[in-house]
């Protein structure tokens, strides 16, 4: 294992024992400069809703190129994940967050199961065909692209998909 690898672990632990490290690293980030999220209200009942998840996990398949955890600012591209594809099958390769218990329950990070849960009680309509996955890890030279290029890209295919609803689940 790298030296930068080895250190956004040691980063990683400390952060997730210590909120307040946390709270202080993002005071220091340039991200308010780009405004507040935008906000669009939903537009007919969940229950007739195609919802589709999106994390910031760094989940990819196992057959899928990992997250670039060499970059010290990150890898904003995103990884296709197939709504049926099998737990089993998925993989994190990311290192800025503790994520030992998100290896034992993927659903903490990417709610699949849950989400087929939400489908067969009638909460939601039914599931997106493909999830989306980023590092949610993103700083400097980075942002740019993931704000212009790549996340723009991943909402183009939510649309093309007829995607009512998405879930952020930040990890």
């Amino acid at each position: 294992m790298n030296f930068y690898r080895l250190r956004n672990r040691v980063f990683a632990l400390l952060f997730s024992r210590f909120p307040r490290l946390t709270k202080r690293w993002l005071e220091g980030q340039q991200l308010a400069d780009y405004g507040p999220p935008p906000w669009t209200p939903l537009k007919k009942p969940l229950a007739t809703c195609t919802v589709a998840l999106v994390t910031t996990g760094g989940v990819h398949l196992k057959t899928d190129e990992p997250f670039n955890m060499i970059d010290k600012e990150g890898d904003p591209s995103f990884r296709v994940i197939p709504h049926e594809t099998a737990l089993d099958q998925l993989s994190i390769t990311h290192d800025y967050y503790d994520h030992r218990d998100a290896d034992k329950d993927l659903n903490i990070v990417l709610p699949m199961i849950r989400l087929d849960e939400l489908v067969h009680e009638g909460v939601v309509g039914k599931a997106a065909p493909f999830h989306y996955s980023f590092m949610g890890h993103i700083d400097g030279r980075h942002i740019q692209k993931l704000l212009t290029t790549t996340a723009p890209e991943v909402a183009r295919r939510l649309k093309r998909k007829q995607v009512d609803a998405v879930v952020l689940t930040p990890a």
